[in-house]
């Protein structure tokens, strides 16, 4: 973990309010954290930094990332083809990541990628802005994503069909600034980040996967800066009771609070700065973008996810 992220960092477990955390017992290279703890004063949470990778969300548990279908190899590199297909030339790959970093513009301070998976629209947005970290609970997404933001290479298995494989190398441009980027295991319910510190949000097929969309909304409306500010949210809406119960969702509902489409209703609510996302937002015309994920070579599921940009 880069230590420059120490200075933004607080305590997950005593949100709302904000204890910053303290780095001890640590092993540097290179300037970087590789090992060590971090310390709430207030509480006395512990929350540790292994091989690099900062272990912040504070719901998880040992078990819970036993069982995550996101921590398997196989779930790894599935991902890793939907964010970086387009480098390996692959003519099935999706181009939705160009489409999204063609929504935002340069922004100055520090860029949040929440659920940022294996890290493409980070280092899209560490090129914009001074400073970009993703966040994923996926302990073996940010896994990847560190390894390559420190390798600049890596070489993944994709599933080519019942137990073959075929190795690909990813190798990322050199645009992409290494030294811009840092990725971590947190919690977009719960982003052990200031208040107002982040500059440029992005929210990519997230909404509808955690447990309370409005939530995730508000920690987002939390961290970011009250003007001079950018959002960034896509999402196919695919709502779930396996994700969140229907009372919580934002949308796909025939009565509610929320009734109606997803996208209509996180604009107004971005729009008139409604349960806690003051100060209201400007809202641009919506958009839509395909996104793929490929399981094997002859199965992709493909994916409309709607977005809309937002600036104060």
């Amino acid at each position: 973990m880069k230590k420059q992220l120490l200075e933004l960092l607080v305590c997950p477990h005593c949100l709302p309010l904000e204890y910053p955390l303290t780095a001890d017992s640590i092993r540097e290279q290179d300037g970087d954290i590789e090992t060590g703890t971090l310390k709430c004063r207030n509480c006395a949470a512990l929350f540790p930094i292994v091989e690099g990778v900062a272990l912040l969300d504070p719901f998880a548990t040992e078990s819970q990332r036993a069982t995550n279908k996101y921590e398997t190899d196989e779930l790894v590199s599935s991902y890793l083809w939907s964010h970086y297909g387009d480098l390996l030339d692959d003519a099935q790959a999706s181009h939705a990541y160009a489409t999204w970093a063609a929504q935002i513009r340069p922004q100055g301070g520090v860029a949040l990628d929440a659920g940022g998976a294996v890290g493409r629209f980070t280092f899209a947005m560490g090129g914009c802005c001074d400073f970009a970290i993703g966040i994923d609970t996926s302990l073996a997404f940010i896994r990847a994503a560190r390894q390559l933001m420190r390798e600049r290479f890596l070489v993944v298995a994709l599933k080519d069909e019942g137990l073959l494989r075929q190795e690909a190398t990813i190798r990322l441009p050199d645009t992409w600034p290494s030294e811009r980027v840092e990725f971590v295991v947190a919690n977009a319910l719960a982003l052990p980040f200031r208040k107002n510190s982040i500059g440029l949000f992005s929210s990519l097929n997230l909404v509808d996967k955690v447990p309370s969309p409005l939530r995730h909304l508000q920690e987002m409306n939390r961290v970011t800066r009250d003007c001079d500010a950018q959002f960034l949210l896509s999402d196919p809406f695919s709502w779930s009771t396996e994700a969140a119960p229907v009372k919580a969702w934002l949308g796909g509902k025939t009565e509610g609070e929320f009734a109606g489409k997803g996208l209509a209703n996180v604009a107004t609510l971005l729009a008139e700065g409604r349960d806690e996302l003051a100060p209201a937002w400007r809202v641009a015309a919506p958009g839509h973008v395909w996104w793929k994920i490929r399981t094997h070579s002859n199965h992709y599921e493909l994916i409309r996810s709607c977005f809309v940009h937002a600036s104060r």
